[in-house]
């Protein structure tokens, strides 16, 4: 290899921190041609992970060198969500979380490219693209190792755990996720709640933060929320809360009680 094309493959991965996979298109986009690419790759400096996704050859990449090249070279809102990133923010530790599935979120726009769902992360992939939030609100910046993601911030990860409800996420968790978030900022939530195009969301939201006792839920102004009308039932054979006009499990609605 001429060493005007090792100095250009030199600095197309010093532009880039390691543990991240490195994008076709985005290559192409900074001067470095698919035959080019293809010379890397006999050359044992790339390694192609799938269609139009390379890696350094012995670097190891996570999901979340994925989720940083989606984010950073293709300008995508996919990211760590839910249950995922509550526990990354560290909020979740006392829950018994499962390190072997991942949940992703993105709007309903985009998709996962067919790179990223067939590669073996080491983990599942539960990706959910909805534009019951805005894609970029309520975003956070986490520190890997050698780069950083936008994940969820707390008050919109549990309220894609809400989305969720009850079919792909316990509720009795997602209450046992809220007790623990006593430091949300109100004026941030209430934004996320006004922002929120789900009824069910904004509804068992509410409910939740109100039975946590938690001090912020008093700052929130729930009359600029759109709660909608008429009843919700989120559990079939449950227990009708009026004020929130839904029907939840009945453990949930008990939980805390004196008998």
């Amino acid at each position: 290899m001429g060493t005007n094309t090792g100095s250009k493959i030199n600095q197309l991965l010093s532009s880039q921190p390691q543990g991240v996979v490195l994008l076709s298109s985005w290559m192409v986009r900074k001067g470095y041609s698919h035959d080019l690419q293809q010379r890397y790759k006999k050359s044992n400096w790339l390694k192609p992970i799938g269609t139009g996704a390379f890696i350094r050859n012995n670097d190891k990449v996570g999901y979340e060198g994925g989720i940083y090249a989606l984010q950073e070279q293709n300008g995508l809102s996919i990211h760590p969500g839910g249950r995922t990133s509550l526990s990354m923010l560290g909020k979740a530790h006392y829950l018994e979380l499962s390190a072997s599935k991942v949940v992703l979120f993105g709007s309903n726009r985009e998709k996962l490219p067919t790179w990223f769902k067939e590669y073996d992360w080491g983990v599942q992939v539960d990706y959910h693209g909805t534009s019951f939030l805005p894609p970029d609100l309520g975003l956070t910046e986490v520190e890997l190792n050698n780069f950083s993601i936008k994940v969820s911030g707390a008050a919109r990860a549990i309220m894609e755990c809400l989305h969720l409800a009850p079919q792909k996420q316990d509720l009795m968790e997602s209450f046992e996720l809220m007790e623990g978030l006593n430091n949300l900022i109100p004026r941030q939530v209430q934004t996320l709640l006004e922002n929120c195009q789900s009824i069910k969301v904004n509804r068992l939201f509410l409910y939740l933060a109100e039975k946590a006792g938690h001090s912020w839920f008093k700052h929130l102004d729930p009359k600029k929320v759109d709660l909608g009308k008429g009843k919700r039932s989120i559990s079939k054979n449950g227990v009708f809360v009026d004020k929130y006009g839904i029907t939840i499990p009945k453990e949930l609605e008990e939980h805390g009680k004196s008998i």
